[in-house]
């Protein structure tokens, strides 16, 4: 058997959506399990729909996950060139050796004159297909044709009889009808292919053994395996990956929130993360029960055995927890190198004045990183290590601000932080301890009205670390803050 060889093949009508990277880390992880090649192939022979930068775009959306390939535009290989619209002379060149075999025909048929056909079929209530006026059309019909200007098409001549039985590597097989199957355009009359045609042109001239896809291509497959019949051309081995679903079961939309590999990295959810939960839409790694795994350890276990035929359901939820499990995991160092342009984005800081100030940083980040879900959330929620709240949290200032002597025992928490010689957790912690049993009140008495005002919010990081890394100067200052403003609601 020779090399295994796969590929993931994307239109640049959009960028790439998570079914796309799912469809691509399935494709990378079962090459690599395999020794074999993943191609990556841009299919961009839809020019109405194309968008400029999309490919591009797709590209660095890949790079950014980990999923390299190894043959395909930039990088190049044996097979290239890897866009279809620099291989148009191909197309032509097996299209018109489908006529010369008698297995291809041209067809003159108008765009009105299909519609009518198709009106006809919904009015009798059958499904639209086409007629076959034009297969067997005299040399007489097609020189009257071109001289009436028309432009043709180029039709594939199916079998009209029997079946064609695709044997899928997850599905099993399934039978598709061949007479439900009309004869179908392979190259349109603008002289570009359609999608089926150039599909088995490549895979066949790519030597792709595998062709793992999403199932919405499944109708594709009997017209493909016609054409590799043929063309007499081997035939590669078809899987298709079940559809990805919203937490509704139905179809996932804009609705569910973000759907781009940009948008989620844009949020600040990190390629490992994603990947990680991408790969469990679908497969089940032989311990059902491991959810966290590196892409090597994906390779590793990877086998299209374990990948469901039933719908995957998207649950971001899920993957936000899992991308908050990774954040935890990583290095402070490696946090503060990823966090950083979602610092410069918020207007907190500078990437220069971070460097600066970067063992501090590391500090705060510390502090931050335990409950953190994504890079831009661990932004926003460190802003107030940055500067003083410009507001406090409306039912904090209830519940710790807005009761007797509140103002007092702040002032009194000022008195004891500024005695402190050695401003460290453990130091601020035995003065709060020892202020309470003074005052006869529990630590939270002190600790809840200490929060709001250090960073105006009722939740966070241990009030302690709080402190240790605003500094004794910042501390005190922003209780005097939150002192006045207390003396105002009185």
């Amino acid at each position: 058997m020779g090399e295994l060889r796969v590929r993931f093949a994307p239109s640049p009508t959009g960028y790439l959506h998570i079914g796309g990277a799912r469809t691509a880390l399935f494709n990378y992880l079962f090459a690599k399990h395999n020794g074999g090649k993943f191609v990556l192939r841009i299919e961009d022979t839809d020019v109405e729909r194309t968008i400029e930068d999309s490919a591009e775009k797709m590209m660095e959306s890949l790079k950014w996950l980990g999923l390299t390939w190894d043959e395909g535009p930039v990088v190049g290989g044996p097979a290239g060139p890897y866009q279809q619209s620099q291989r148009q002379e191909l197309y032509r060149k097996y299209a018109l050796t489908l006529m010369d075999k008698g297995l291809a025909y041209k067809c003159y048929c108008t765009p009105e004159e299909l519609e009518a056909e198709r009106e006809q079929a919904r009015q009798a209530k059958k499904a639209p297909r086409y007629s076959g006026r034009c297969r067997n059309l005299t040399q007489e019909q097609i020189s009257r044709f071109e001289a009436e200007g028309r432009k043709c098409a180029i039709r594939f001549r199916t079998p009209g009889e029997g079946y064609t039985v695709v044997d899928d590597r997850i599905r099993g097989e399934v039978s598709f009808a061949n007479e439900e199957i009309a004869d179908f355009i392979i190259m349109k009359s603008d002289g570009l292919p359609t999608y089926n045609f150039a599909c088995v042109i490549d895979d066949w001239l790519m030597g792709i053994t595998h062709v793992m896809r999403a199932d919405e291509h499944l109708s594709n497959t009997p017209r493909q395996m016609m054409l590799y019949r043929a063309l007499m051309a081997p035939m590669p081995k078809f899987a298709h990956v079940p559809m990805i679903l919203a937490p509704d079961r139905s179809k996932l939309s804009k609705r569910h929130g973000a759907q781009t590999v940009e948008e989620f990295r844009d949020k600040g959810y990190l390629p490992e993360a994603i990947v990680n939960y991408l790969a469990l839409l679908g497969w089940t790694p032989p311990d059902a029960t491991q959810e966290i795994m590196s892409l090597e350890e994906m390779i590793e276990l990877f086998d299209l055995s374990r990948v469901s035929s039933t719908a995957a359901v998207y649950d971001v939820k899920k993957l936000t927890w899992m991308n908050g499990q990774y954040i935890k995991a990583l290095d402070p160092e490696d946090l503060i190198e990823r966090v950083t342009p979602f610092i410069e984005a918020a207007g907190l800081a500078t990437r220069e004045r971070l460097e600066e100030r970067k063992d501090w940083f590391k500090q705060a980040i510390i502090t931050m990183q335990e409950r953190a879900k994504t890079l831009e959330e661990l932004a926003e929620s460190m802003a107030f290590y940055f500067r003083p709240p410009d507001s406090y949290d409306e039912e904090g200032v209830r519940k710790h601000f807005a009761k007797p002597g509140v103002a007092g025992l702040l002032e009194k928490c000022v008195e004891v932080l500024s005695s402190i010689p050695e401003w460290t957790i453990e130091a601020c912690d035995r003065a709060y301890t020892e202020l309470a049993q003074r005052e006869g009140v529990g630590r939270g008495k002190l600790i809840h009205p200490t929060r709001l005002a250090l960073s105006g919010k009722t939740f966070g990081p241990g009030l302690f670390d709080i402190m240790y890394v605003l500094g004794k100067d910042e501390t005190i200052s922003r209780l005097k803050d939150a002192i006045k403003f207390i003396n105002t609601l009185e």
